[in-house]
């Protein structure tokens, strides 16, 4: 049969990025203690295009995503899945990313009743030529209580669910458990998923006795992953959903060493 995509584009335009996106799929999570998660992840995947091709051929990129799933080495070897895919496609280079909920069991801060809570996490390779580069990312929802409102206020001070939202590379093995343990930390209070009357007392006044602007919540991320010995690249973000304003208060640094 006629394969249009391998015709001649007489517009000459190399194309950065062409592919799929919102390919669900399962993937295969290894967890801090050693057990493994499946989750349903969103993949986006693509590669360069040079100019003098019309299209790539879309199919491929679904071909060799069942071949890895197949193999249940998804989430462990993204590089070499990328590899198949650039081969595949006879590109330069390719991207994946799968995007999905992570569960991690937690416990109330007093009661110490554990139930599962949900973080967004994302595994991004990036790949072009002999040049690789993983990506780690999670959302971590938490408490910020606001300073200034504490301080004006005679009763009280406002205070909000944030986002921080943070991004590493590395060259050594970073856990998520750990890197959203080390975000939660910079927060006026962490989140939980199940709270009784005492652990609702312990959240409520350990914001108060820690008020935190977006930038004291990014300033101290920023410290604690410049500090982690293993981590070479980082992006942090973090937007505050405000409780007495239509508007979010949002901040945001990247750093590598």
């Amino acid at each position: 049969m006629k394969d249009i995509q391998n015709q001649k584009d007489t517009r000459e335009i190399d194309i950065q990025k062409v592919g799929i996106k919102r390919l669900e799929l399962p993937l295969i999570i290894q967890r801090k203690n050693n057990s493994d998660q499946i989750v349903c992840a969103r993949a986006r995947v693509s590669v360069s295009l040079p100019g003098h091709y019309k299209g790539t051929h879309m199919s491929r990129f679904v071909e060799v995503l069942n071949d890895w799933t197949a193999k249940n080495l998804l989430g462990i070897d993204i590089k070499g899945c990328l590899k198949d895919i650039i081969r595949t496609l006879e590109a330069q280079s390719g991207e994946l990313e799968f995007k999905f909920k992570y569960f991690i069991e937690k416990k109330s801060p007093v009661t110490g009743l554990a139930a599962p809570m949900s973080y967004e996490c994302s595994f991004r390779g990036e790949l072009d030529g002999d040049d690789y580069k993983f990506i780690l990312g999670t959302a971590v929802p938490v408490t910020t209580l606001c300073p200034c409102s504490k301080e004006i206020s005679e009763n009280g001070a406002h205070n909000q669910r944030a986002y921080v939202k943070v991004n590493v590379s590395y060259d050594e093995h970073v856990w998520l458990e750990d890197l959203i343990e080390l975000i939660e930390s910079c927060a006026s209070c962490p989140v939980y998923p199940l709270l009784k009357r005492e652990d609702e007392k312990y959240v409520t006044e350990r914001a108060w006795e820690n008020p935190k602007f977006v930038e004291d919540v990014l300033r101290d991320a920023v410290l604690k992953l410049r500090a982690h010995p293993l981590i070479q690249e980082f992006e942090v973000e973090c937007e505050a959903f405000e409780s007495i304003h239509n508007h979010s208060a949002w901040a945001y640094q990247a750093e590598s060493r």
